[in-house]
Parts: C-alpha cells; sequence; structure tokens
C-alpha cells in the first residue's frame, strides 16, 4: 500500500523537479527522452514536470539528460525542491509506491505451483528466471525500502528452491550411477521428452557422439510411455535423469565414465548451470542465445538438435585440450 512505502520513506524529503519542454516536430526524439525519464524512475507530477527523490544517481542522470534536451532544440530545468509539510511528503512518496507490481508479481509467481509434477522442471525454472529478472527492474527502481518488496524477494527465493527440488531430487538409484557393464548400449532407441531444452539436446549430442552413433532418437509427448526396449533420458524415471546434484547429462557422463574427459566435464557444468538458471558460467548466456536462436529456426526436433549439434562440436573442440597442444 501506498502507507507502507510512505511510513518506510518519511524522512526523505528532498526532491528533484525537472521541468522541460520537449520539441513537437521530433516525434522520435520525444519519445527517446520520455522513456529515458521512465527508465530512470520518474513520476509525473504533470505534462513535462517530473519527479525523482535526490540521490547522486538521479541528479547525475537528469543532468546528462538536460544537456541531450537542450541539443535538440528543447529545454529543461532541474529544481532541488523539498515537501511543504508531512501531507505532501507522503503524498510523493505515494507516486513512487511499488506494492502493486511487487503483489502482481508475488501471485505469478505462486501460480507456478499448479505446474509442479505437471510441467517439466526447467521449464518453470525458465519462467522464475523471468520473474527473477523483472524483479531487479522493479527493484531498480523502488528508491524506499519496504515490506513487499522483501516478500517478493522471499516469494521468488523460496520459489526457487522448490523448482531446484524438482529438477535435482534424491538419487533413485543406488550409488548414483547405472550398471552400464551387463547392459548393451549400442543401437538402440534412446527417448526423450519434449519440449526440448539444453539438458536433452546436450544429452542427446553426447549419447550419438560418445556412447551409441548409430543410436535411433525418439521425442516423446508429455504423457507418451516410453516403449520399454527404449532406454529413456532426461525425465523422471527414466534410466538417466537429474539426480540430487547432477542434470542428467552429468550422470550420463558419470554412469558411462566420461567424467574423466575434461571437456565433456567442463559441458557439464555449463549444461547445469543452463537447467539451474545459474549466471556463473561465463558462457552460459551466450549458449542461451544460440539454443534460443536454433529453437525459433527449426521445424522439427530431428532439425533441433541438428542445428544445436554444432553448437556441442564448436564448445567440446573450444575446451578440449589435445596432449601435445600448447
Amino acid at each position: 500500500m501506498a502507507g507502507e512505502t510512505a511510513k518506510a520513506g518519511t524522512v526523505a524529503t528532498r526532491w528533484l523537479a525537472y521541468v522541460t519542454t520537449l520539441p513537437t516536430d521530433d516525434p522520435a526524439a520525444r519519445m527517446r527522452i520520455l522513456r529515458t525519464l521512465e527508465s530512470l524512475g520518474c513520476a509525473v507530477l504533470r505534462d513535462g514536470v517530473f519527479l525523482l527523490p535526490d540521490t547522486p544517481a538521479a541528479r547525475q542522470g537528469l543532468t546528462s539528460l538536460a544537456d541531450h534536451v537542450a541539443r535538440i532544440n528543447g529545454s529543461a530545468h532541474l529544481l532541488s525542491v523539498s515537501s511543504l509539510d508531512e501531507a505532501q511528503a507522503r503524498q510523493f512518496l505515494g507516486l513512487f509506491d511499488r506494492t502493486r507490481k511487487y503483489d502482481e508479481m508475488i501471485k505469478a509467481v505462486a501460480s507456478l505451483k499448479s505446474a509442479f509434477g505437471i510441467s517439466d522442471p526447467v521449464s518453470i525454472m525458465r519462467l522464475l528466471n523471468k520473474h527473477k529478472r523483472e524483479y531487479k527492474i522493479i527493484s531498480a527502481l523502488d528508491f524506499f525500502p519496504s515490506e513487499p518488496r522483501e516478500r517478493a524477494a522471499r516469494a521468488l527465493s523460496e520459489a526457487e528452491q522448490a523448482v531446484h527440488t524438482l529438477m535435482f531430487p534424491q538419487a533413485q538409484r543406488k550409488g548414483g550411477t547405472v550398471d552400464t557393464t551387463g547392459k548393451q548400449y549400442f543401437q538402440r532407441a534412446w527417448a526423450t521428452r519434449k519440449p526440448l531444452w539444453a539438458d536433452q539436446l546436450a544429452s542427446a549430442w553426447l549419447i550419438r557422439r560418445f556412447i551409441d552413433p548409430e543410436a535411433t532418437l525418439l521425442w516423446l509427448d508429455k504423457n507418451q510411455e516410453c516403449p520399454a526396449r527404449a532406454i529413456g533420458y532426461a525425465f523422471d524415471g527414466a534410466t538417466f535423469c537429474n539426480s540430487k546434484d547432477k542434470v542428467t547429462f552429468e550422470e550420463i557422463l558419470a554412469s558411462f565414465k566420461l567424467d574423466q574427459n575434461a571437456a565433456l566435464a567442463r559441458i557439464g557444468t555449463l549444461i547445469h548451470a543452463l537447467d539451474a538458471g545459474a549466471t556463473q558460467v561465463a558462457e552460459a548466456a551466450g549458449v542461451q542465445t544460440l539454443l534460443q536462436g536454433a529453437l525459433r529456426r527449426s521445424d522439427s526436433e530431428a532439425q533441433l538438435l541438428a542445428e544445436t549439434e554444432m553448437t556441442f562440436d564448436l564448445l567440446y573442440e573450444a575446451y578440449f585440450d589435445a596432449p601435445g597442444k600448447a
């Protein structure tokens, strides 16, 4: 509520008023200025008059903008003002209340729980990461600490923990590995569920390149049963699936003793980061962009795999430190 924001920030009664007249003969330039004011978090007092708390960052941003406005034949004046009384201070503070946005975000995050056990946990995590980015944008323009902001942060943290538990359940197999010595894993059908994303695609690439070059790959619909003779991977109950600490790609590496290959292990760390929404792997954002591009231009799962196999091939070449190489 506005009262909560005001209560948290009644001490801040110094403000910056930005009074501007923008040229009417250049709509594009006018729109850029207005969008910049919005990105700074300005509240609108009336047409051409904007308000911000008086902070060094706000002064710097508005001063730079005033210089730009002058260059496009507009005018801008930056004034330091103070609230006349407590009532006006609360009125001004209310202009910066972000409670409604936080409440909408909390509801959206809570609604993700309805997909638990139905949708792919990786897809849920991708939606949650979108809400996390929105939170950063809102909180960056929330100039006064508030209880709604803390509630939104808690909701995101609790949801992230819950989704992480879905993605990395307790290991279902003793020792966390599969016995690969008593079965044949050559010229087999390997099945995973749609929609395909980083872990499924990377695992399919790994199977074809290092385990079963003549594999037949099957793409199952969400509720489609895995054929009895197929080897399932990257879904709940599959022969190879996420464990407490590993994504499927890492589980397959460990099961076939490929985790000693430093390049493959490094790709495993990257896939783990992509599926968990982590940011500590520098290449993660770039690889995610490449996968999204492949997803948009592909008409089928087979084409999507073909598009992304090149990405994983190049990553492997980049990470591979062959004997004798400098």
